[in-house]
């Protein structure tokens, strides 16, 4: 792609995203995830690959609807109470409707279905973008509105922890496994949204961290299957060591990174006597437990298939820069001591 291009549209990415932080105003906040969706497309597209075709296809579709639904339901709200203003959302109808409509922008389970098969479309980069910046418009949103509705919130929190959890064990493809996890980590935030938003922001800020060292480190073995992930060792041996710890992270073990935000949250779930709905979520969290330990010992346990699929990339050296990668996996591993900092900054 020509570089002016693409410093264009990445320009229109980031300009669309501060667009929606910046606007007080519905229609504001609408044109700032239309320019979202718009400037992700051609990058989507770049390959003009069949399947990158049919996922940006996918993916416009899903936006599109979600931004209709957005746009109804906020002239809506104009019309039961006069108001344009995104926090003075007083009527109950249109703030569920405008709920799940961005549930369906970031991919809130049962409105999922497209964010797998998009993402299994797009090569590793587009899709670190798509699981990492374009979520956050949409989270501002739904942090701003503050939905009253809290069964709503707690429904969309569970069934995406454990369809996200379920999904995802019997994959082969990677993309597909980031997506599902992708799922289950949003389902943890939509279900303390409503009872501590800055946990909810801690849960995604450190969400991205680790997304993006596991998708850094898939980029550089150029691993899109859990077969070609066998192979790493010859390539990257140190990094292939630190991999699981960078899964494990991302399942929620201690001591790594990941398991501040699930330890913060299933306290805060307690606290709101919802004690059942966090026992659910801890016991989903197993399941995607399970397939970050198979992608685990399929890195370093097993030995590849000596054929020629397996041998080739072993000769060939990644260009990738590795500066943001060891930084991201340093943090994805290790900031778990800063938890009692995290909590004091949460607590008003």
């Amino acid at each position: 792609m020509n570089p002016y291009i693409l410093a264009i549209l990445l320009f229109g990415l980031g300009l669309g995203t501060t667009i929606t932080f910046a606007s007080s105003h519905w229609l504001l906040a609408w044109m700032g995830l239309e320019m979202n969706t718009l400037a992700i497309i051609p990058l989507m597209a770049q390959h003009h690959h069949p399947r990158a075709v049919e996922a940006t296809t996918k993916y416009f579709l899903t936006q599109a609807t979600a931004a209709a639904m957005l746009l109804f339901a906020s002239v809506t709200n104009a019309w039961l109470s006069g108001q344009w203003d995104i926090q003075q959302m007083t009527h109950p109808l249109p703030t569920t409707i405008i709920t799940l409509a961005l549930a369906l922008k970031i991919g809130l389970a049962p409105v999922h279905a497209w964010l797998p098969e998009v993402l299994q479309g797009l090569d590793l980069t587009v899709g670190l973008i798509l699981s990492t910046w374009q979520k956050l418009a949409p989270f501002a949103l739904i942090l701003q509105i503050n939905p009253t509705n809290s069964t709503i919130l707690i429904i969309l929190g569970l069934t995406s922890t454990l369809i996200g959890g379920w999904g995802g064990l019997n994959q082969t493809q990677l993309r597909k496994i980031l997506a599902y996890s992708s799922i289950a980590h949003l389902g943890w935030m939509i279900l303390v949204l409503q009872f501590s938003p800055s946990l909810t922001l801690l849960t995604l800020l450190t969400y991205f961290v680790m997304t993006f060292s596991t998708f850094l480190v898939f980029k550089l073995n150029k691993a899109t299957t859990i077969n070609t992930l066998a192979t790493s060792w010859t390539k990257a041996p140190i990094l292939t060591s630190l991999t699981p710890l960078i899964l494990l992270s991302l399942g929620g073990l201690p001591p790594l990174t990941g398991f501040m935000p699930k330890w913060l949250i299933l306290q805060e779930l307690a606290k709101q006597d919802l004690a059942l709905t966090a026992t659910v979520a801890a016991l989903s969290a197993l399941l995607s437990l399970y397939f970050y330990l198979r992608l685990s010992y399929a890195m370093t346990l097993t030995m590849s298939p000596n054929n020629l699929s397996g041998t080739t990339p072993w000769r060939l050296s990644s260009s990738q820069s590795t500066l943001p990668l060891a930084i991201s996996t340093a943090m994805a591993i290790c900031l778990l001591p800063l938890a009692p900092a995290a909590t004091a900054l949460l607590t008003p």
